[in-house]
């Protein structure tokens, strides 16, 4: 008789069944924290996938990818070790995303194949279209690079790729499927007309841009927000980086909260976004980062003054603007977020 390996965590690390979760529409239960796996220009991708494998053994359950990355291939044998090791694949929730070049209805499916063979896994938890148009840019291109074949949102070409995504469900291979930098007039349209329900939401979320409409439209329509950049993405790229932007972890409220509890003003930041009733998704290669922040989210919460002052220096700084996704007609960056209510032309 062959003994069932059992998985050994790492001796420092946090118990996974202590960490919260969301629900979902479907009854199943997305960790409340997962690890953004987003090297940037700053990380290579054979250190994420390091990154991710230690972030698996000292608690995490939860791995947010996807293929513009570039480093699925190397997150799959990873994947594929600590299953082999003893840990239960429905332990881990594992999250790919659909890049802009692939939103043709000929290209969906393989597209996902594909990222389902490098994470060598026979599902996926979750599978997010990663942004609503099939606008992309060559590698390395500066903020004011514009494609020529660039084009609005197109609501009929969006569902027909959402079709594609249902599809994936009908057949087994995705357990969820979901958005990402979406705006509310553009997940109107998808509720009004989607056969299977977004459960997810993928947007920019952090202390100086909380998006509170957004937010409390995706809760009401069924959906878990995911918030990407969640301290205010310190290790974004260049090309995303403007004279206005703002720091989270200087921020006066923000510092004196975490000297008054002995962390560090980022761990502040992710105690806020899960207790709001967001998913963050911290990325870092740093094994004392992602351990404290860890830690943290099962450790003393922030108090209802702490939660009330951070909701007061929302300051609508969105990091993350999109630029080399806009058509030539498009006047700026504010045209990819409708900000006016209503979808850009």
């Amino acid at each position: 008789m062959t003994n069932t390996p059992t998985y050994q965590p790492a001796e420092d690390g946090v118990d996974p069944s202590s960490i919260p979760y969301k629900r979902l529409y479907t009854g199943s239960k997305i960790p409340a924290i997962g690890l953004g796996t987003f090297g940037s220009d700053k990380y290579s991708p054979p250190e994420v996938a390091a990154a991710a494998k230690e972030a698996i053994r000292v608690g995490y359950r939860h791995i947010d990818c996807a293929a513009v990355y570039g480093n699925e291939h190397l997150i799959g044998p990873v994947l594929s070790e600590v299953i082999a090791q003893g840990l239960k694949r429905e332990e881990l929730w594992i999250t790919s995303k659909l890049w802009n070049d692939k939103h043709a209805e000929a290209d969906v499916i393989p597209a996902f194949e594909k990222s389902l063979r490098e994470l060598q896994l026979d599902y996926l938890d979750l599978y997010l279209i990663h942004w609503p148009f099939p606008n992309h840019h060559a590698p390395g291109v500066d903020v004011n690079s514009r494609d020529p074949h660039a084009v609005p949102y197109i609501h009929e070409q969006f569902m027909r790729t959402w079709r594609q995504l249902e599809t994936l469900v009908d057949r087994g291979l995705v357990r969820h499927i979901g958005t990402s930098n979406m705006t509310i007039p553009k997940l109107r349209l998808l509720l009004r007309d989607a056969r299977i329900q977004p459960a997810c939401n993928e947007l920019e979320l952090h202390p100086h841009f909380q998006q509170p409409e957004l937010f409390e439209f995706v809760q009401a329509n069924g959906m878990v927000p995911i918030g990407y950049s969640p301290i205010g993405s310190p290790s974004r790229p260049e090309r995303d980086r403007t004279a206005d932007d703002t720091v989270d972890v200087e921020d006066p409220v923000i510092v004196r909260i975490a000297e008054r509890l002995g962390i560090h003003p980022a761990t502040v930041c992710i105690k806020w976004a899960v207790q709001r009733g967001q998913v963050p998704i911290p990325f870092s290669v740093k094994r004392p980062q992602y351990l404290s922040t860890l830690r943290a989210i099962v450790g003393e919460p922030l108090t209802d003054e702490d939660m009330t002052a951070i909701a007061g220096i929302d300051k609508n700084c969105r990091l993350i603007k999109g630029q080399v996704f806009l058509w030539e007609s498009a006047k700026d960056w504010e045209d990819l977020w409708d900000v006016d209510g209503e979808i850009a032309k």
